[in-house]
Order: structure tokens, then sequence, then C-alpha cells
């Protein structure tokens, strides 16, 4: 049955629309993936030799004992933002005769060879191997070693139980951020030692490795809680109920005023406020503006006068960019029924063109106070503004011709990557990296004046060519329309 398992996944893969996107996005995280292995595996080998220099007197495994502490809660917390249950589609299988049980142990079974249970081994292994060479117990260094691999699997099994938990939620991340702060809080200001209650833990079982029963145990109730809580959502109609919520009409008359986009406008802007994922969008929007704050009150950065543009790009442009890298996946649910009415496709685009513009504008004058910093911040975030209404908006637009993943609008917004492509990796350095490229070379070049002037030119141009440049976006989406359709209709 395992074999039957893996053999439909890996047709689902090789099948799926995005097969192509997806080969590439993963190509790329292997690189990063392997960035990572030989971070950790430096670590490993240098690890030992490191302490020994730094710490003459003390034994460098009592050391590493007393700082795993850090390394649980770094390592949960971590994989709660980016690692997520392999749940595959098993729904069509709940038809057949498989046991619910095969499938739920195939599910978890295949969340223990997860990448981030693999990245630790190349650091305990090198590191144990060196123990090993300075003539440590053989026993017991082996023993400690797999202590460390018990306690990988534990907090994988232990943070699925914490999204479990949270996944309904609306802010699903604050359980698992009291958590961990809370813990360490209380490590560090010495209401409860949870470094030394670790590093004990870990020495007692090098000491007496019979111990080593103890994270077996605790792994053992992880899996079978994990085993209990998926066995029971492993229904047919599991997740068909939703909540009855009251849906507060909002007055979007408003938007008339747009003209022949306006239906559109309104679909979007209720798409936006009556979704968890799109909601966010909304909540970026604070983070955008106050973002400079985090740069302009410290000396460092009134220096650097060539950064300010990033920051003008971000600031202003938040909603363009975490609204307009979905496009037109946000309608991915009901893309098909779109299609089929009787609606010109440059209107529909427009009507997102003409959102991300009044964002930029609305974001630029609620930025305004940053002049209190200095007229040159004021005026390099008028130089973005102006770049991202007439550049950035047509870009984006063009990338979203590529979309061939779909969301569901109701899955929580919190680190959600739903949806996430080789696009969005792509698209932020027309985004973001070529403007501030282009900005510091005349910057340094000539001055400051004239870098601003080239990004309101180009932003300019974008604005004169707005019509041909959306006619040849639009062809570009009616190109791939069937594309996107049949992508859209797949799950994975």
């Amino acid at each position: 049955m395992i074999k039957r398992f893996l053999n439909l996944e890996w047709k689902a893969f090789f099948r799926s629309a995005s097969f192509g996107k997806s080969l590439g996005i993963k190509i790329f995280m292997g690189f990063i993936s392997l960035y990572f292995i030989a971070i950790f595996l430096g670590m490993g080998l240098l690890l030992y030799p490191g302490l020994k220099d730094m710490y003459p007197d003390k034994d460098p495994l009592l050391i590493v004992n007393n700082f795993l502490f850090y390394w649980i809660i770094g390592d949960l917390a971590f994989r709660f933002f980016f690692q997520k249950l392999p749940v595959m589609s098993v729904k069509p299988l709940l038809t057949l005769p498989v046991k619910r049980s095969q499938v739920v142990n195939f599910v978890l079974g295949k969340s223990a060879f997860s990448f981030f249970n693999f990245l630790p081994l190349f650091a305990i292994i090198p590191f144990g191997i060196t123990l090993l060479f300075k003539d440590y117990p053989v026993t017991n260094v082996l023993i400690w070693m797999l202590a460390l691999i018990l306690v990988v699997l534990i907090i994988n099994f232990l943070n699925f139980i914490i999204e479990s938990f949270s996944a309904e939620k609306e802010l699903s991340f604050l359980p698992i951020i009291i958590l961990v702060g809370g813990l360490y809080a209380l490590n560090h200001f010495n209401m409860i030692s949870f470094n030394l209650i670790v590093g004990d833990g870990f020495n007692a079982i090098y000491k007496t490795p019979l111990l080593v029963v103890v994270p077996f145990l605790i792994l053992a109730v992880c899996y079978v809680v994990n085993f209990k809580l998926l066995r029971q959502k492993l229904f047919l109609d599991s997740g068909l109920k939703t909540k009855i919520k009251q849906v507060n009409a909002s007055n979007l008359e408003w938007t008339k005023n747009f003209g022949d986009i306006a239906p559109f406008m309104q679909l979007d802007l209720k798409l936006i406020w009556r979704n968890k994922r799109t909601k966010s969008s909304v909540w970026m929007l604070v983070i955008g503006l106050l973002y400079g704050l985090f740069f302009y009150p410290q000396p460092t950065y009134q220096g650097m006068p060539w950064f300010f543009v990033f920051i003008g790009v971000f600031s202003t442009g938040i909603f363009l960019i975490n609204f307009g890298q979905f496009i037109p996946t946000w309608d991915s649910g009901y893309y098909k029924l779109l299609m089929s009415q009787n609606i010109k496709y440059e209107q529909y685009l427009k009507s997102k063109f003409t959102l991300m513009a009044v964002s930029v504008i609305i974001l630029f004058v609620l930025g305004i106070p940053y002049v209190f910093f200095g007229w040159k911040i004021l005026l390099a975030h008028f130089a973005a503004a102006i770049y991202n209404i007439g550049i950035n908006t047509h870009v984006i637009l063009l990338g979203g011709s590529f979309n061939r993943k779909k969301i569901d609008l109701s899955q929580k917004a919190a680190f959600n990557y739903q949806g996430t492509g080789a696009v969005q990796w792509l698209i932020g350095i027309p985004l973001l990296l070529f403007p501030m490229a282009l900005f510091a070379a005349c910057y340094f070049l000539i001055s400051f004046e004239i870098a601003c002037l080239v990004l309101i030119i180009l932003g300019v141009i974008g604005i004169v060519l707005h019509q041909k440049l959306m006619k040849i976006i639009t062809q570009k989406y009616l190109d791939s329309k069937y594309k996107m359709i049949d992508a859209f209709d797949q799950n994975n």
C-alpha cells in the first residue's frame, strides 16, 4: 500500500500543469538547500576545535548540551512558519477499500523524511565523529547522537500538533510566538533555567545510555497524538460544512466613478475584505507605511541616500507587491466561470491596475510625514511612487500571466505560501532590485536629484504608454487563458 501511495504522488508531481515551474523553483530551492547543508556541515566540523580554542578548560560536549535549548525553540519556531504537514489529496482514496490508519501512517511517516529533519544531521554526525576521534566512549557518543535525532523527530511532530490547534485561528502564529517567546523569556530572566535543564538532561543521557528511552517515549506520545488528530479529520465530508458569518455589505457606490471597470473593482474589494488570505494585504499596508521608521531614525541610514528609494518603493508599493503578485490567482477558485462570461479581459486587468495605482497614491500621501527626517526622503518616496505607478504596476501584471498555482482563499493568511512559485521569486528583481540599482548608479555617478529625476521620467513614460502596455499585457493573458483554466482546475 505504501508503494501505491508513493506511485500516486510521483504521478501527481509529473502530471501537474505547474510541473515546469515547480521544477524550476525546486532547482532553485535545491541550491538554497546545498547552501544550508554546507553551513551545517562546516559547523559540525569546526564546532569542537572552535569551542576548544574559546574555552580550553571546558568540555565542548557539555557546552553544546547547554545550548541545545536555544536550538530546540529556534527549530520549533522555524518549522512552524516553513514546514507543513505533507498531506496529499487523500479524499479520493476514502471511497476505496483503503484503511484510514494506513493513509495517516503514510502521511506522518513521510513527514519524518523532511529536509528539516535531515539538515541537523550534517552538524550532529561530524561533531559526533570528532568526539569519537577524541577518544570519547563510543557507546555514550552514539546514544547521545541518537537522542539528538529523536529530539529532531519530536520537534517535527510537535510542530504539527501546534499547527493543528492554531490552523483555524485568524492570528494562527500567536500560539507559537507565545510558546517560544515565553520559554525564552523565562530562561533569559533566570526564572526557570531551561538551558541548564535541557543540558543536564543530555548530560544524563550521555552518562547513562539507558535514559535514551525517555525521548523515545516522548516521540511515541507525539506520534500517537498526531495520528489521532489527523485520523479525526480524515473523513470524506470533513471541511464541507463552513462557518456561517453575517456579511456586512459595504457601500461601494463611489467605485462607479471609475466607469466600466467599477463592477470588477467592487468584486476585488469584496474579495479582499471577505477572505482570510486577501485580508492580509490590507494589514500589510500598515507594515509598509511604518517600514521607514525602522531605518530613518538611525543615523547610519541618514548617510545612505541611495537606500531611500528601496524603502520608498517598498513603502508606497506594499499593496502592489503583496496583492499584485497573485493576479489572477486570487480568482482561481472561480476563474473558469469568470472566463465564460461576456467580459473584456482588459477591463478586468484595468481594475487590478487601478486598485494598485490608487494604493500607491494613498500610501505616498500618508507617508508625507517622513519629511521630518529630511526633504531627500520625501523626494525619494515621490520618485518611487511615480515609478511604482508607471513601471511596477505593469511589470507585476505581466508577471501574473505566468501564474499557474491555485489559492484557497479560506486558508489562514499568516505565513501561507500557497500559490507561491518561481514567478513570485523572480518578480522581485524588476520590482525592487532594478530601481534600487539604477538609483544608486545615478546617485554615485551624478547626483541624488538626477537619480530621482531618472525614476520619475521612467514612471511618467510608463503612464503615458499605459494603453499600449495594457494591450500587450492583455494579449499575454489571453494567450495563457486556457493554460490557466487547466492549471486552476488542479488542487496541487
